[in-house]
């Protein structure tokens, strides 16, 4: 069977029906080419032959007959077994290392036999003989790397490493297969969660039991080995994409340079300058309660700065290889909406720390020294992030004395300081490198030379009814006893902002915790929500823009 069809594909056919090559080689007449259906399975199974039907069917799970008005043809195995004349890869004698790159080489051969049998596994038509021989050229190569390493005399960093960190077999092939991602510089789907999974899993049970190696609190991301970024995918869902952290990184690129490098941390210089408040985020885009059409764009701003989105900007040549994530976003609309949570949340779910500058304080802080100072603001966010090799958000909250209307006609000394700060906070964002986010109440006020140079314009609008059940929902207190037959739905039918209901929530639990039978009613709530809005709490003005 295999020489009348290694002769038909040099002849120019693909492939042929099994019915004409049985009836070709043996009897039609007595129908005994149907006993040899299952030499045809034999080959199917051993991964010389492929089958091309448009229905892919589990070759194991077929019965013999069910081939023969299929077409099969010769798979890329045996065409490289007819082309070199075998399917090993020839393994160099056992020989000490004679540097750290030479025993990368192997490993590296070693997560591509891993990927093999991945593909093999993935591949309804082959057959676990086939993924028998690379799991056996993958022994022979485990054994041969270990016989290498017991030969070789000096240090290996790489193997150093997994012995100081006491990492098992599955563990140090992830870290090698992201290692490996690494050094070919390419876009692999390799660093994806489900592909690493598959890597090491040979059943739904192995991957199910795998997938703790990569989650929270596993060795790998608890000891700062490997970390991940968390992108929303095309489909509204989460994916995550893993990478070996920096320093660990260069201790096994570099293994000759001997000197550590101590990382600053953020928080260690923040005792060193009084301009930012360093914020680590605890609530993420999931914790957030936002309109429909405010959450799409976010979601689209984070689909934005994907790696693989900034990598084919780069290759398209809009974007400066050497640079970040650039973005510079406004978010604006009334008071208590959630601008500045998001900006944290957004932070969260970015993997970054935050460093906040109250903008409501720059006329206090430097009159007579504006531009000085307001250069002073930039200057100090690039310098932290230098010597700290990070790239924190820039979050200007109150931003609204930067990018108002400047003055056409100057009458005092205070108005011409005030067109000076704000030329300088225009050159300053014309030329921002990073992620900055301003948050302001007084969208239409802002000067136009400003509104250009933003690439997101990100509106807040006041919660409605089903956004305020879910905020009352997240808000109130989970512990805590309630009357019975509580139900928070009445309260939703106030229309108040995020902030406010936060607000009501935590009056109401003091009042309610100074009792001796401290149990919470919606009368409590309700009386709370009515003594703010006499006291006129938020003025329910539209906060110098229009409510749609």
């Amino acid at each position: 069977m295999l020489q009348n069809l290694a002769k038909k594909y040099t002849e120019g056919q693909d492939d042929v029906l099994v019915l004409e090559l049985l009836q070709e080689l043996y009897d039609g007449k007595s129908y005994e080419y149907l006993s040899h259906l299952s030499e045809v399975k034999i080959l199917l199974e051993l991964g010389w032959l492929h089958q091309q039907s448009f229905t892919p069917m589990k070759i194991s799970e077929v019965t013999p007959l069910e081939l023969l008005n299929t077409a099969v043809g010769l798979s890329p195995s045996f065409l490289k077994l007819l082309q070199e004349g075998t399917l090993d890869t020839e393994l160099p004698d056992i020989k000490p290392y004679a540097d750290h790159l030479e025993y990368l080489q192997d490993q590296f051969f070693r997560i591509e036999l891993y990927q093999k049998m991945t593909t093999i596994r993935q591949n309804v038509h082959e057959h676990s003989l086939a993924i028998d021989r690379v799991q056996h050229k993958l022994h022979l190569l485990e054994i041969r790397i270990e016989d290498r390493v017991a030969q070789t005399s000096q240090v290996l960093a790489l193997d150093k490493f997994f012995k100081q960190r006491k990492m098992n077999k599955n563990e140090q092939v992830l870290f090698i297969a992201l290692l490996r991602e690494e050094y070919s510089a390419t876009d692999s789907s390799l660093r994806e969660m489900n592909a690493l999974i598959d890597l090491i899993s040979f059943d739904e049970y192995e991957r199910i039991k795998n997938r703790s190696l990569l989650e929270e609190g596993s060795n790998l991301i608890s000891e700062g080995i490997i970390d991940y970024e968390e992108m929303l995918n095309p489909f509204g869902g989460i994916s995550r994409a893993f990478y070996i952290v920096d320093e660990i990184l260069q201790s096994i690129i570099h293994p000759q340079k001997n000197k550590k490098v101590r990382r600053l941390k953020l928080n260690a210089l923040m005792s060193e300058q009084d301009i930012f408040e360093l914020v680590e985020p605890e609530t993420s885009l999931t914790d957030v309660v936002l309109n429909k059409k405010t959450q799409d764009t976010l979601e689209n701003l984070m689909r934005q700065v994907d790696k693989e989105v900034i990598n084919r900007l780069v290759a398209w040549g809009i974007k400066d290889k050497k640079s970040g994530i650039d973005a510079r976003i406004i978010f604006y609309g009334a008071a208590g909406t959630g601008k500045t949570m998001t900006a944290y949340s957004l932070a969260k779910s970015l993997k970054r720390q935050v460093l906040a500058f109250d903008c409501s304080k720059i006329l206090s802080m430097y009159v007579g020294e504006s531009e000085k100072n307001v250069r002073k603001i930039f200057d100090t966010f690039y310098d932290l992030c230098e010597k700290t090799k990070t790239e924190p958000i820039l979050l200007l909250n109150e931003a609204d004395q930067f990018l108002s209307s400047r003055s056409s006609g100057i009458n005092s000394s205070a108005d011409q300081m005030h067109n000076q700060m704000q030329n300088i906070f225009l050159e300053q964002i014309e030329n921002f490198k990073g992620m900055l986010i301003a948050t302001t109440n007084l969208l239409e006020n802002i000067d136009k030379a400003f509104s250009r140079r933003f690439n997101y314009k990100i509106e807040f609008k006041k919660p409605d009814e089903a956004q305020r059940v879910e905020l009352w929902k997240k808000m109130l207190p989970k512990d805590a006893p309630y009357e019975e037959n509580f139900d928070s739905l009445p309260l939703s039918k106030y229309s108040l902002t995020g902030g406010q209901i936060n607000l009501i929530v935590k009056n109401t639990a003091y009042k309610v915790a100074v009792r001796e039978n401290p149990v919470f009613t919606l009368k409590d709530f309700t009386e709370e929500i009515n003594r703010e809005k006499d006291a006129n709490f938020d003025s329910e003005k539209s906060m110098g823009f229009l409510n749609t």
